[in-house]
């Protein structure tokens, strides 16, 4: 199939046939093609525009480049908003590859971005990425004067899983000059993070058990 009639197909309501596009599209591709894709973050036509996000998920660490260049420089929020997301499928899609040190540095600096869709989908974005970003997003939690930013990473932390996010949770709880809405959500994540820390733990004890088990058994 032609690159142009895959494009065609990214349009296509059906999702199974807009993933074969987008695949299509990451395994063929030119050097058009990624600026093709870019051009299409502020796309009025919803499907198409999402369609475009995942193929560029679906490239990788090439497409991180003028993603950030637009998460951090286009005036259009619409286009900055679709840079994060297509930045988080990037996470989604290759999750066993570091994720460029350039990509995460401009989602931490776009946790600033003053309009909430930007902001939010950054934070959406480092959740996907997950354990490498905990840090940078403890950082802008403690830092944040924005209730509906500190929500969003109280929640990817608790999505996260990583034990580091335990403290700075307990301690958000704890102080009462926090927003109520931060705290009730706080408190929900904590409840998720150490429900998974503890399923880890005991996941990883059955493991070393099972494994000194293994050897007791080869020396006998």
């Amino acid at each position: 199939m032609s690159t142009e009639a895959l494009f065609q197909q990214l349009k296509h309501p059906n999702p199974h046939l807009q993933e074969q596009a987008m695949w299509a599209l990451a395994e063929s591709r030119d050097e058009t093609t990624i600026p093709r894709l870019m051009s299409l973050l502020d796309e009025e036509n919803t499907t198409y525009r999402r369609a475009a996000v995942k193929a560029l998920g679906a490239i990788g660490a090439d497409t991180v480049p003028p993603l950030v260049e637009a998460l951090l420089h286009s005036e259009n929020v619409t286009v900055r908003g679709s840079a994060a997301k297509a930045l988080a499928q990037v996470a989604i899609n290759y999750p066993d590859d570091p994720f460029p040190t350039l990509g995460v540095e401009g989602l931490r600096i776009a946790l600033n971005d003053p309009n909430p869709v930007v902001h939010i989908a950054a934070v959406m974005a480092m959740g996907e990425i997950g354990t490498p970003v905990v840090n940078e997003l403890i950082e802008a939690l403690q830092t944040t004067q924005n209730p509906a930013l500190a929500i969003s990473i109280v929640n990817a932390l608790g999505s996260i899983g990583d034990e580091r996010g335990v403290d700075v949770l307990t301690t958000l709880i704890q102080d009462e000059s926090t927003d109520s809405y931060v705290r009730e959500s706080a408190t929900s994540a904590l409840s998720r993070l150490e429900m998974t820390t503890n399923f880890q733990q005991q996941n990883f004890s059955a493991s070393r058990v099972s494994n000194t088990l293994s050897v007791d058994s080869s020396i006998h």
